[in-house]
């Protein structure tokens, strides 16, 4: 890899993830933002491909790498560290998604998993005489193993939890994360979202701000969000809340120097109440707010962003 980290100046991206978890999107939302796409290169190549593009010019790469190549999947987690240590500026991304979403997602498609092993079918097959309580099963062991050919990958990249993104969702997210305004060192995420819609899998810290008022049984409040004025006016004034943000924030600061200097490249601190529409919404923009010095800060709400 002689000198590499030196020869490739364009931004690099290795979009992986899981089967259904929103590839096909995620690579069109990249080449609109201007990136050169590349789906399923061997890890074989990874190298001399990057140098080569380094001889076409400055550009930016997007390369998608998934359980289709899995004859090389052993071979991409070691190129990306390496790639990393010798400061070759690599941003992975994982897209994932609950087990229930990925088996509503290939039902609702008829499309067959790329690790499926029917009866007589082979890897990838539907077989007319099974039962739907056999299918069932076949694909959530292919999905089971596509976790875990794919557990290395993922711990080495930004999580995007797809189950309950809308594509639209999806295109914003990513343009966020790999934007011009984007950083390679740690982005910070708040994230708020609805507990009864299920905690986010991306989540790195969780915290549930459920014990607070909630400005929902107030009807003049109930129809605004917690980016309104009367909502934030309201939640300013108790007590309670100005503690719990307090002691988030005091975490977070008394922490994120350690994640920093352990080369982190992302952190999502997911604040969860009962409907992800007041307080955790509240308290997402003020601690984005007050975390603006440290960098690339990112807001997202789960809720309010999929109406």
């Amino acid at each position: 890899m002689s000198n590499i980290e030196q020869e490739l100046q364009g931004d690099v991206v290795l979009l992986t993830g899981m089967s259904g978890g929103g590839k096909s999107v995620a690579m069109h939302a990249l080449e609109d933002a201007g990136y050169f796409c590349v789906d399923n290169l061997p890890a074989e190549l990874l190298l001399d491909f990057l140098k080569l593009e380094q001889q076409r010019g400055e550009r930016r790469v997007a390369i998608a790498v998934d359980v289709r190549s899995a004859g090389s999947l052993p071979l991409m987690l070691p190129l990306l560290k390496e790639l990393r240590a010798r400061g070759v500026p690599v941003r992975s991304i994982f897209l994932d998604a609950s087990n229930e979403a990925l088996l509503r997602r290939f039902s609702e498609t008829r499309r067959p998993h790329p690790l499926r092993q029917d009866r007589d079918t082979g890897f990838g097959g539907f077989d007319g005489d099974s039962t739907a309580e056999e299918s069932h099963r076949l694909l959530l062991d292919a999905i089971q193993l596509e976790r875990e050919l794919l557990g290395g990958l993922k711990a080495e990249s930004t999580v995007i939890d797809t189950s309950q993104l809308r594509a639209a969702q999806l295109r914003a997210w990513l343009g966020d994360l790999v934007g011009p305004n984007a950083s390679t060192k740690l982005t910070l995420v708040f994230e708020s979202f609805a507990f009864k819609h299920g905690v986010p899998s991306d989540a790195d810290f969780v915290f549930d701000v459920r014990v607070l008022p909630n400005p929902y049984y107030d009807r003049e409040l109930r129809p605004f969000t917690g980016r309104d004025a009367p909502v934030a006016a309201y939640l300013a004034a108790q007590p309670e809340v100005g503690m719990m943000m307090g002691q988030i924030a005091g975490f977070l600061s008394r922490w994120l120097p350690a994640f920093a200097a352990d080369q982190r490249s992302y952190l999502t601190v997911a604040i969860g109440c009962t409907g992800g529409q007041h307080r955790s919404v509240y308290l997402v923009e003020m601690l984005a707010r007050q975390f603006s010095h440290h960098g690339h800060v990112l807001k997202r709400h789960r809720e309010l962003d999929a109406r």
